[in-house]
């Protein structure tokens, strides 16, 4: 068995065995070194560490710890109470709130999954008191997460930064356009539905009612001013802010609204730790596999067969997003985004594609793919929720899907979507 094949065989029945995801990288990686390559197995530990030593990537776990204490310390209800008292007399009030709040929950989170979960506690039984179905309210509130993943801070992002050595500062930026399109063309579709469902109005505030809400949650809206106010100013770097957006957390969750006791902070300490050492081993396994494959010259290879077929710019776009729309339906972005992204950068440089741009088309297929069936972290974390059949939350995530993809083409093709927000940090 050749390495090539070996590089095939042994991820795929690593994969229906049930291993975890970084078990195969480095099962995959391990065999290619011990019988194909003539190098010292030392070296598969030493790409590993190596590929943690990065500065960018200590931003994750500060910004998990910051988006899970903020969820568990009535932020994002308050953010929730504010815009829907903002919104709250317009037909389509409830799901704008879901839109918004989502975009502006990622803002602060960074995490699809935790979008989705804070959001469909608040909003959920909202959206059926609004009258809204039980497919709709789920497909919205599933769908809407997946915006977080683009809006800064992304973890995504980071990830990308750290994988192709890019500015996540000029990331960050690039990625503000793009997560408020997919918010506007989700708002529009929003409001032809809403015109079909009869929902009652809401509550009328008063003037003064409203001015209480705005500003008791004045705190909780000053966490992403804080972060990217304190990055784009130069105060302080993306991952210096990812430790600020924690302190500012502790300081609002436990000392302005004091919803939090010590015992939740410790716990809130404990999970993210734990999400944090999930995620970065699979950095950690996705560096050797990718070091694996460059070695073994796959992404040269892919490179020589896009010039040797004479593709096209549109259509090696087009082919790139259809295998990462794919993958992301199968494979949880952080795995994705670490593993792919050394193999496409060299296809992307030959075309002359932006890397920066090239970034946020990886974020926004990864972040539409986790909402995507059959193995959408979105899709799963809405059905432990609310224990709410698949083929319910699935069909309801159709309009949804189709929405992002088409915005998805349109960010691809127009990179100065993505570009004109990362031309202020250069």
């Amino acid at each position: 068995m050749s390495l090539s094949v070996a590089l095939v065989v042994v991820p795929a029945l690593t994969l229906i065995v049930g291993l975890p995801i970084y078990l195969v990288l480095l099962a995959t990686s391990a065999v290619a070194v011990l019988w194909y390559m003539n190098v010292p197995s030392m070296l598969i530990p030493q790409i590993m560490f190596g590929g943690l030593d990065k500065f960018a990537l200590l931003a994750v776990p500060f910004f998990i710890f910051a988006g899970d204490i903020m969820a568990r310390g009535g932020v994002s209800r308050r953010i929730v109470d504010c815009i829907l008292a903002l919104f709250g007399r317009a037909r389509a009030a409830r799901p704008i709130t879901t839109i918004a709040a989502s975009e502006f929950f990622g803002a602060v989170s960074g995490s699809s999954p935790a979008t989705v979960a804070a959001m469909g506690k608040l909003m959920y039984p909202s959206l059926r008191e609004g009258g809204y179905s039980e497919k709709f309210s789920l497909g919205l509130i599933t769908s809407a997460g997946g915006i977080a993943s683009v809006m800064p801070p992304s973890i995504l992002m980071i990830l990308y930064g750290a994988s192709s050595e890019q500015s996540v500062a000029e990331l960050f930026a690039a990625g503000v356009i793009p997560a408020l399109l997919l918010g506007f063309a989700t708002l529009l579709y929003i409001l032809w539905y809403s015109g079909r469902v009869n929902s009652p109005p809401e509550e009328k505030r008063s003037f003064s009612k409203v001015v209480k809400l705005v500003v008791n949650a004045l705190p909780a809206l000053g966490t992403p001013v804080v972060i990217l106010g304190g990055i784009y100013s130069g105060v302080f770097s993306p991952t210096e802010s990812a430790g600020v957006a924690g302190i500012y957390g502790i300081l609002v969750t436990k000392f302005i609204y004091r919803e939090l006791t010590w015992k939740e902070l410790w716990d809130v300490v404990h999970s993210s730790s734990r999400l944090t050492a999930q995620i970065l081993i699979v950095v950690a396994a996705s560096g050797v596999f990718s070091w694996v494959l460059t070695t073994s010259g796959v992404p040269q290879a892919l490179v020589q067969y896009v010039s040797a077929t004479g593709e096209t710019y549109w259509s090696t776009l087009l082919i790139i997003n259809i295998f990462l729309l794919i993958i992301g339906c199968l494979v949880d972005p952080i795995s994705a985004i670490v593993l792919f992204t050394p193999i496409l950068i060299p296809i992307v440089q030959y075309l002359g594609i932006d890397l920066i741009h090239f970034g946020v088309i990886m974020a926004v297929n990864l972040s539409i793919g986790m909402f995507t069936p059959p193995f959408g972290l979105n899709i799963f974390t809405t059905h432990a929720l609310f224990g709410a059949r698949m083929s319910t939350i699935c069909a309801g995530l159709v309009p949804f899907i189709i929405i992002q993809v088409l915005v998805l083409l349109l960010i691809t093709y127009v990179p100065v979507l993505s570009l004109f927000g990362a031309g202020f940090v250069k």
